[in-house]
């Protein structure tokens, strides 16, 4: 009877001995003498390799030259408990198929401790490597649990738009989606791009946000969430910064500010102690290899209660730091991300939940409050991140929303469609985004976010 494969990750879990087995997978090392080699082999499902063990004369001495690193394989044998240090069981090889073989000397990965930034270089082959074989099984892990999360509290999931005519954000830096002929574009009476010509008649772009079709649906459905790709055409090569990542972000019917930063810090908590349960042993690789502090520093976020203050306080807090900072503080200021770990890392110690904004450094859409200077906004700020979270409660009356359209000169004929879920049956309702790739630095301890996902565009880089 044929052997069915089984994965190296449930193997490794069994204590069943002494039976056949088979593996398939790719050569992480191997090593041995002329009598017996021993091959480590990596299928992904794990951090952890499992040995096989060869019996050298029992082998075509031309197979086994050419097992080498990076080479892919099937082994069949038996099971057994290991009598060698590093691991509790192996495989007696009976057979190897070779499948693939990886020229020692072109092959890249054949050493380890290469740089981050030689693996983005090759960034097709990184998911070979430990370190990023761990991160994407995270990523994988908390996608998972980002809608078991929502979906055991009743939430629908919304496929908002990838193309929009809208600007959620205001910010204008959008990737522009047209068919038209950029060496030749229609023009208009005006000389300028006659849009009407265009696949959609209007100027569109890759969005920003899902915010705005998620407030459609809450408004409808109660709780709903999207999560999926935004796009920012701004020409930034930081470690932070990406034109293409990955945003979650729950719009909630009848839930106010403070019910807003309720959710945020259960949801935060919830996918970071879901990660510490469901993926042990990448955690413990990444804390051991990457960030000493990374699961003392999980554990100190899920178990302790947010700060809150206004933003009026972080500023008094702030002016009153014994610290320099490269960008001076006073109230109305937007917060850079000194500022934003100096409160959490320094002063309070914990994550830092600010709220009440300057409405003017502020969307349209924010809840305005009774002072007339500030709005019900909410950014959640995490140590070594700043802010990976950021939302409001959104404004519902009519009236005001369309006072502060004016204000900012939008095109408030654009958002007719919008303007019209205030116009019909209006409700309190709040919402926030949570920036993926942010949230996955923080998990992982990675340090620059071209590494949490796993083929990062940023500007001129758009290969693989």
């Amino acid at each position: 009877m044929d052997i069915k494969r089984t994965s190296i990750k449930d193997l490794l879990q069994s204590n069943d001995f002494d039976k056949s087995v088979l593996i398939k997978g790719w050569v992480r090392t191997k090593r041995g003498n002329k009598n017996i080699a021993f091959i480590a082999v990596n299928d992904g499902s794990t951090i952890h390799n499992i040995q096989a063990v060869i019996d050298v004369p029992a082998f075509e001495e031309d197979l086994l030259k050419k097992i080498t690193t990076g080479a892919s394989l099937e082994i069949s044998g038996t099971l057994v408990q290991s009598s060698g240090q590093g691991q509790s069981i192996e495989i007696q090889a009976d057979n190897i198929v070779l499948y693939g073989e990886a020229d020692p000397d072109t092959y890249p990965l054949q050493k380890k401790g290469h740089s981050m930034e030689f693996l983005r270089e090759i960034a097709h082959l990184r998911f070979r490597t430990n370190t990023f074989g761990a991160v994407f099984r995270i990523r994988h892990a908390l996608s998972f649990a980002i809608h078991k999360y929502f979906n055991d509290k009743g939430f629908f999931n919304i496929h908002s738009p990838i193309i929009t005519s809208s600007d959620a954000e205001g910010a204008g830096e959008m990737f522009r989606v047209t068919t038209l002929d950029p060496a030749k574009p229609p023009l208009n009476d005006k000389k300028e791009v006659d849009f009407s010509q265009d696949f959609f008649a209007r100027p569109t772009n890759l969005t920003v946000s899902g915010q705005l079709e998620a407030e459609l649906g809450a408004l409808a459905l109660g709780g709903v969430y999207t999560f999926g790709p935004t796009f920012r055409a701004e020409n930034s090569n930081t470690p932070r910064h990406l034109a293409e990542f990955w945003m979650i972000e729950p719009e909630v019917a009848f839930n106010d500010i403070n019910d807003n930063m309720d959710l945020a810090e259960e949801f935060l908590k919830y996918l970071i102690k879901y990660a510490l349960d469901n993926c042990k042993d990448d955690i413990e690789f990444l804390n051991n290899m990457v960030d000493k502090e990374l699961i003392n520093r999980l554990k100190s976020v899920a178990e302790v209660d947010f700060v809150r203050l206004s933003y009026t306080d972080a500023i008094k807090v702030l002016e009153k730091a014994d610290q320099k900072f490269e960008f001076p503080v006073s109230w109305g200021v937007d917060l850079q991300s000194e500022h934003e770990r100096y409160l959490v890392e320094k002063h309070y110690k914990k994550p830092v939940i600010l709220s009440d904004y300057p409405k003017e450094i502020k969307a349209f859409y924010m809840k305005q409050n009774d002072d007339g200077k500030t709005v019900r906004a909410m950014d959640v700020l995490f140590p070594r991140i700043g802010e990976i979270i950021g939302g409001s409660q959104r404004e519902e009356v009519m009236e005001k929303l369309l006072t502060r359209i004016r204000e900012m000169n939008l095109p408030e004929e654009e958002l007719w469609w919008f303007l019209d879920t205030r116009r019909y049956g209006t409700v309190v309702h709040s919402g926030f985004g949570l920036g993926f790739e942010r949230l996955m630095l923080f998990v992982t301890g990675m340090t620059n976010i071209r590494d949490v996902i796993p083929f990062p565009r940023t500007p001129r880089n758009a290969e693989f």
